[in-house]
């Protein structure tokens, strides 16, 4: 809609259960305390399978039995970055959790991951084995929260215009046309 416009994406930590336990948590009783009871669990994850249909995306929720710690999963995307690999990080990462229920918190799995992407399995292993990265997915989220940021997606226009949740194509737009007109001001 906007095919002048050459935007930069950027992948950024936000972890949406920022005390979540290392080993991740049930899904169900994650998902009950979140929404409040089963029927609502129901209705809201209906709704977003109902939208992935439309778009050829077969959510399989019912496959997905803990709810991860991100962190490392955030890890793995910094480290991807390095190597302008990111974007295909974070499509095989979605692709596993909401896709195949895989546990993306799991080192395994996120080994599995970053050999199957092309990353160096041995930098990968002692990233992770380490605290390297860390601090900036938790500093990274922060910075996030500062700029409004509180659920996903979430979409920052020029370091400071946010925009959250799934939107459609011409509110997308309309935020390029507000970000490039902030550009011209400034």
């Amino acid at each position: 809609m906007r095919p002048h416009v050459q935007p930069r994406f950027q992948w950024r930590p936000f972890l949406l259960n920022k005390e979540m336990p290392a080993e991740g948590i049930d899904r169900t009783a994650y998902l009950i305390r979140k929404f409040g009871s089963e029927a609502r669990v129901r209705r809201v994850y209906g709704a977003i399978a109902e939208t992935g249909q439309s778009l050829d995306i077969d959510f399989a929720f019912e496959r997905i039995h803990r709810t991860p710690n991100s962190v490392n999963s955030h890890r793995l995307v910094k480290i991807a970055a390095c190597e302008a690999r990111e974007d295909i990080v974070v499509e095989r990462l979605f692709k596993e959790f909401f896709l195949h229920g895989s546990d993306i918190g799991s080192r395994d799995i996120l080994l599995k991951i970053a050999a199957d992407c092309g990353l160096d399995i041995h930098s990968v292993q002692r990233c992770l084995d380490s605290d390297e990265y860390i601090n900036f997915v938790y500093d990274e989220n922060i910075r996030s929260h500062r700029m409004g940021v509180n659920g996903v997606p979430a979409f920052v226009f020029n370091q400071r215009m946010v925009i959250a949740g799934a939107q459609e194509p011409q509110v997308l737009a309309r935020m390029l046309d507000a970000a490039e007109m902030s550009c011209r001001q400034a």
